[in-house]
């Protein structure tokens, strides 16, 4: 293990803040053999920033499918209404967290804004063209991709709508299911793709999320986090 992995692996060991379960499992779309995607959170000491060398902003593992980022990167992140970050906030799988940690989870609605709706959009028209490029080079769409991009615009047109970020797929589990399935042609998704995007759209004027993200908030919320990480703080 080089020894960067070694140190980041550490941090994750002794520092993370929270971290839960998301994907398929937080979705309510998980299947037999489903993978556990695991996510978190970690604050490094703030001493090791005094160095010129700075700690991982990121760090993979050291389990099987899991990621965590340092709590300055995850807050960026999250301003920027990443659809990753933003679900990670809201996953009801939580596995660790500390005093910290639950009050990041205080702040979600901190990050959440009318922002999102180019970044949930732009996620999910991303995957579109990964799905096609399966289609050229396999014959036939991935469609598991196909049914996580629907997801993305169905969270997007419903936090719109409502508020509120819910991971659930909740009434369109059954139809993203027999997505995934393969019960309906890639016609018939494409067609859903453009009805949920439209309705998204037409969902942001009228949307109770403010324009922008609370980052004062969470910015007082990373200073306080990094003076209580100094060496000898409480």
């Amino acid at each position: 293990m080089p020894p960067s992995d070694a140190a980041g692996h550490a941090l994750v060991a002794g520092h993370t803040v929270y971290s839960c379960v998301v994907g398929s499992r937080a979705f309510g779309l998980a299947v037999e053999g489903s993978d556990t995607d695991r996510r978190g959170v970690y604050l490094a000491p703030t001493e090791l920033f005094w160095r010129f060398e700075k700690p991982p902003s990121q760090v993979t593992g050291p389990r099987e499918e899991e990621f965590s980022w340092e709590l300055e990167r995850f807050c960026a992140l999250g301003l920027r209404s990443d659809p990753n970050v933003l679900e990670c906030l809201h996953s009801p799988l939580v596995e660790r967290i500390d005093a910290t940690g639950r009050e990041l989870l205080a702040l979600r609605g901190a990050f959440l804004s009318r922002q999102l709706h180019r970044t949930f959009t732009g996620f999910a028209a991303s995957q579109f063209t990964k799905v096609q490029a399966d289609i050229g080079r396999e014959g036939a769409p991935r469609w598991k991709h196909a049914m996580h991009l629907l997801r993305v615009l169905v969270c997007c047109r419903d936090t719109l709508r409502s508020g509120v970020l819910a991971t659930d797929a909740g009434q369109a589990r059954a139809q993203l299911l027999a997505v995934r399935r393969g019960e309906l042609s890639w016609d018939e998704v494409t067609r859903r793709m453009a009805t949920l995007t439209e309705e998204a759209e037409a969902a942001v004027s009228g949307s109770p999320l403010p324009a922008e993200p609370d980052r004062a908030r969470v910015e007082d919320f990373l200073v306080r986090a990094r003076r209580a990480a100094l060496p000898g703080a409480g």
